[in-house]
């Protein structure tokens, strides 16, 4: 937000913090760096936050407010002169690999001077975890509507994106982190994604210490809902870096 052809006072608003892009994330550790989703502002994003190398990319789902920025990958590499590592689930991977085919199939070239991203794929299994870029992930099984999305288990840090619900066996796997990040959209129910007052009650349920709302719209402002949110939940914004001992 602000949304196209929108005067709303959110969208006209003043605070930085009401000036949002699509939903990403970048999850450091050890200076290893796993990139959540590639939202199509993923070259201002990356810019703006002075990152310039992920080893890996890790995608939710096959929308494409999660996706269409993947060719912005081609300035980033886990080394030097290898095809950059992305992660997701089975349907987002075949989704991705067709509608950029250019990004992953190493027999398409560019001519001479140019270039292109490179990027390898691998698909994950809900429950199961496993080591990327040295960091211990493991995805989640979510509801989005009639689409499945993954959110991640990261060490100490849960991250949920465009989930209606948390259902018992992503809730077990997400207990004892201390951070969580957890999508909210309207005051009101919506059929693909969870309400402010239902991620609050997911929010509770979890028990992090601290949680982060995101994916929310112009509904609200920033300061009227950070006003209102119990102790322990705050909403996101861009640029936000919350440290994780």
């Amino acid at each position: 937000m602000p949304q196209v052809g929108c005067q709303c006072s959110v969208c006209v608003s003043d605070d930085p913090r009401d000036k949002r892009t699509r939903v990403g994330a970048i999850v450091e550790s050890d200076g290893s760096r796993i990139l959540i989703d590639t939202p199509p502002e993923l070259r201002l994003q990356l810019i703006a936050n002075r990152v310039d190398c992920v080893a890996a990319v890790l995608l939710t789902h096959d929308h494409a407010d999660h996706t269409h920025g993947l060719d912005d990958v081609r300035g980033l590499s886990g080394a030097a002169g290898t095809a950059l590592p992305v992660y997701g689930p089975a349907e987002t991977i075949d989704s991705v690999r067709s509608k950029f085919a250019y990004v992953f199939d190493p027999a398409m070239r560019g001519l001479p001077g140019t270039s292109k991203p490179e990027a390898v794929t691998q698909k994950l299994e809900a429950g199961v975890a496993v080591s990327i870029a040295g960091q211990l992930v493991t995805p989640l099984e979510v509801p989005h509507g009639t689409m499945r999305v993954f959110g991640y288990r990261i060490g100490p840090v849960g991250y949920v994106t465009d989930a209606k619900e948390l259902p018992a066996p992503a809730e077990a796997i997400l207990k004892g982190v201390k951070v969580l990040v957890l999508n909210a959209l309207f005051r009101r129910s919506h059929p693909t994604h969870l309400s402010i007052g239902e991620a609050v009650q997911t929010a509770k349920r979890v028990g992090a210490d601290r949680t982060f709302l995101t994916h929310l719209t112009h509904r609200i402002s920033h300061a009227e809902l950070e006003a209102e949110l119990p102790d322990g939940v705050r909403p996101a914004f861009d640029g936000l870096q919350v440290t994780v001992e």
